[in-house]
């Protein structure tokens, strides 16, 4: 048991709460049964997500009941966008994904013991109910001029546009979820992302006027930012995607690998289990040899075991080393291969040839005269081997896995070549 409210606190991951005294009190009569709720608008959750869910972990770790909400019913609706309107999918495309983010979501929780986790679906809670019963026992508690209000409907009201009806009900329904699981489960508290807070509220007012003696509570986390001030959870090839498919574990790892020193730390307390100790010692390492990255690996590690296992992260980390020269390329899996190739500067030759060629072909030299240049100084490596003669030619058996060479110049300077025929 920890005092979760402090440690919330510590690592950043408060931004609004309802009430964080009575909130305290809640937690320190425990346990508390709190709920965090998931859309289904992709078949995927994302880096955004997973700082609720940690959340959730947290939290359920310090002795509390925690109800992972799937939004079978939110998901066919959607939450307002900031600037338009979202496109509604299929029912049973939304299905589909509600049972993988379910699955998703089941990994991180435990479901045994006396704070066992729950998995619910608001759909179970709509699906019978008619838009009269809605209007009569749900929408009347709501006040159009709150409603308008809550800072998601007011920018798109502003917006050329504007708002459906469909979507300015998004926050009734998201409040009738808390209502439910506050009857079915006793669950007091809602947690969420800032932006969520006017949906996080409309629940606890809902509650309020129903049930005026219910103790219930919103708990928001911040939204995170990054110092250099690009958008966090997304890179130049899009989205950070929990599932494999999507972001491979080798691209997931980079991202933590490749953080700022600047955010590091940051992170670190957001994202991380480790004790305050281990993680201002990695800050203080930070500071004094910020070129050892080493909070950044540690990082990297734990966030990659804990999405992917602890077999992916064996395998990325050696992919990692072994394109550096520090591991044996050959001894890799041909899918950690081509996931680790996909993020270099790469190209695709039919055939096989003079290595000068595909140094200038794949851009790590800017023409094949400053590629002989690099392989007489002693900077050429083709699959980690030093190149010694200018004249020399790629043969079949140094393809990795018959498709793959790995170029480099130099020590850090590193692409592949993909050769798709003989």
């Amino acid at each position: 048991m920890t005092d979760i409210v402090d440690e919330l606190r510590w690592r950043g991951l408060i931004a609004q709460s309802t009430d964080e005294d009575a909130l305290r009190k809640a937690f320190a009569d425990g346990p508390v049964t709190f709920y965090c709720g998931f859309d289904p608008t992709a078949p995927s959750l994302h880096l955004g997500n997973l700082v609720q869910i940690l959340t959730m972990r947290r939290i359920q770790q310090a002795g509390n009941r925690p109800l992972g909400l799937v939004g079978g019913a939110t998901g066919l609706i959607g939450d307002p966008k900031p600037n338009s309107e979202r496109t509604l999918n299929a029912p049973e495309v939304v299905a589909g994904w509600v049972e993988r983010l379910r699955a998703q979501i089941e990994r991180f929780l435990d479901f045994e013991g006396p704070y066992a986790a729950t998995m619910v679906n608001n759909l179970d809670w709509t699906s019978g109910l008619s838009a009269i019963d809605f209007l009569r026992d749900v929408g009347k508690y709501f006040r159009v001029n709150k409603m308008i209000a809550k800072e998601a409907v007011a920018r798109r009201l502003n917006s050329d546009a504007g708002i459906s009806y469909t979507e300015f009900s998004y926050q009734i329904l998201q409040g009738m979820d808390f209502l439910e699981l506050y009857r079915r489960y006793g669950c007091v508290l809602q947690t969420g992302g800032s932006d969520q807070w006017g949906n996080l509220t409309a629940g606890t007012d809902l509650i309020h006027r129903v049930e005026p003696e219910a103790g219930v509570h919103a708990l928001a986390t911040p939204l995170i930012t990054k110092a250099d001030g690009t958008k966090f959870g997304k890179t130049e090839s899009g989205t950070v995607w929990l599932d494999p498919e999507r972001t491979t574990p080798y691209a997931f790892y980079q991202f933590w690998l490749n953080a700022d020193d600047r955010d590091v730390a940051k992170f670190l307390r957001i994202f991380s289990f480790k004790t305050r100790e281990e993680i201002e010692e990695l800050e203080r390492l930070t500071e004094e040899r910020p070129q050892a990255r080493a909070a950044q690996r540690a990082l990297a590690e734990e966030l990659t075991t804990l999405v992917h296992g602890a077999d992916q992260c064996a395998a990325v980390v050696a992919a990692s080393k072994a394109l550096f020269g520090q591991g044996e390329l050959a001894e890799l899996d041909g899918p950690t291969l081509a996931a680790a190739l996909s993020e270099l500067p790469h190209a695709r030759v039919a055939g096989l040839g003079a290595v000068v060629d595909l140094f200038a072909e794949v851009g790590l030299a800017p023409s094949k005269s400053a590629a002989r240049r690099t392989v007489k100084e002693g900077g050429a490596y083709v699959n980690n081997v030093k190149v010694t003669a200018e004249d020399a030619e790629v043969t079949a058996d140094e393809l990795l896995h018959g498709r793959w060479l790995v170029l480099r110049r130099g020590k850090r300077n590193l692409a592949a070549i993909e050769v798709t025929g003989g």
